[in-house]
């Protein structure tokens, strides 16, 4: 399916209740066993695949509808949000859902179907249940064998989405095979946008071509350069671990304002994001690092490009102080950083999917040049912050810490990539 063919077919009507991109007619007319949607950021992808799910479900009475995570933190911020969005927007939809389990995260529809929310520690977990539709969401975060054992035992459709970074197991196993249909979408077929996200995502191509043509154009590619490979998940901070300060980023219309958290224990270091939001006022922050749970007594690190910013939460009670800035400071940060073990808690979502994208720099050569890429960093700055600030290094240029002395059983972590 061609940009062409994706863009100028307008002659589905949509359904009741329902706004939608040609992405959903794409995917609720499909006939194939398997649906591949590959696309860039901000496609509308997963959007339109649960709105099709949705008018699967209330169409046809006692389907089981499963999506499914690479984990239940990645289902809230993302799949489940949507879900929810989709659900509070339409009256006709409401209508036909007799309730919405939270705790077990399960829409009941008043016809005998069901639309739940789950995700698989193994294969072994993943052999639980069968389902007449399938959603994988942001399938390259899944392994394999994960998806073999969820797929045999799928009656009817399986939908795949994801952001095409590198080529994984769909490639190799899915695409160009019989019964599989391939859709490619970018942010240009998400009619739901602003022109300044639109914006946004083209300029991407002035930075770095090869984000360009995976984030703006959907296309598959091989991100290298990744600056950090020295993360880990881990489930919780841990209840011994000190508490350095709180790094905070300012944003509003198109950039989100990012504020983590950042602990240290036996020579590691521990992060956990707190709030990513646009549209933020300081009045907002004020009340969001309230809401979360932070202690006036916490100290703050912000951008020190915001000096107004600053003083106004000052004024407001917040103990925050300006990040130090120099003419390597950012080079310095991320090196401090790279000396570190770093433990990003699960429910860090968005920390987590900037780590999978912040890279060098590329010339026009495609030579890697020592300067990060300037986007998806809204709570990888603050983290920088703080390391300029509070992780010294020593004359000799080695860290003022203690290395790691012994292995506690919760940093035992899964090292991430590209997921």
């Amino acid at each position: 399916m061609t940009d062409e063919e994706i863009i100028t077919d307008i002659t589905f009507k949509e359904p009741e209740g329902f706004h939608c991109s040609v992405i959903f007619k794409q995917n609720y007319l499909s006939t194939a066993h398997i649906v591949v949607n590959q696309g860039g950021t901000s496609s509308g992808k997963t959007f339109a695949i649960e709105q099709a799910l949705f008018c699967i479900a209330g169409e046809n009475p006692k389907q089981v509808i499963t999506i499914v995570g690479q984990d239940i933190p990645n289902l809230k911020a993302g799949a489940m949000r949507d879900a929810l969005n989709i659900y509070s927007s339409s009256q006709v939809l409401q209508a036909k859902i007799k309730n919405y389990n939270k705790s077990d995260r399960i829409f009941e529809f008043l016809n005998g179907s069901i639309i739940e929310f789950k995700s698989y520690d193994n294969s072994q977990d993943a052999k639980s249940g069968k389902r007449d539709y399938l959603f994988i969401n942001e399938a390259n975060g899944l392994p394999w064998d994960v998806y073999t054992e969820l797929a045999l035992r799928t009656k009817k459709r399986i939908f795949i989405d994801y952001n095409p970074n590198t080529g994984f197991w769909v490639h190799e196993h899915l695409i160009g095979k019989p019964g599989v249909q391939l859709i490619v979408s970018d942010h240009r077929h998400n009619p739901f946008l602003t022109p300044e996200v639109h914006g946004k995502i083209e300029a991407l191509k002035a930075v770095d071509v090869e984000l360009w043509k995976v984030y703006a154009r959907g296309l598959t590619g091989k991100i290298t350069g990744l600056i950090f490979d020295n993360w880990y998940i881990c489930e919780s901070i841990p209840a011994e671990a000190r508490l350095i300060a709180l790094g905070l980023d300012f944003g509003f219309t198109n950039d989100e304002t990012g504020c983590i958290e950042l602990y240290q224990q036996n020579g590691e270091l521990w992060v956990n994001e707190l709030f990513y939001e646009t549209g933020l006022t300081n009045t907002d922050i004020s009340s969001k690092l309230k809401e979360v749970g932070v202690n006036v007594n916490n100290e703050i690190i912000a951008d020190s490009a915001e000096p107004k910013s600053i003083e106004e939460l000052k004024r407001m009670g917040w103990r925050i102080i300006a990040s130090k800035k120099g003419a390597d400071s950012i080079k310095n940060s991320i090196d401090i950083l790279k000396r570190y073990k770093i433990n990003v808690t699960g429910s860090s979502v968005n920390l987590r999917n900037e780590l999978n994208r912040y890279k060098w720099r590329t010339d026009a050569t495609g030579k890697t040049i020592n300067e990060p890429v300037d986007s998806w960093n809204h709570l990888i700055d603050p983290l920088r912050y703080i390391a300029l600030n509070k992780l010294k290094i020593n004359k000799a240029g080695n860290l003022q810490s203690r290395l790691p002395h012994r292995q506690n059983k919760q940093q035992t972590g899964t090292l991430y990539g590209l997921i």
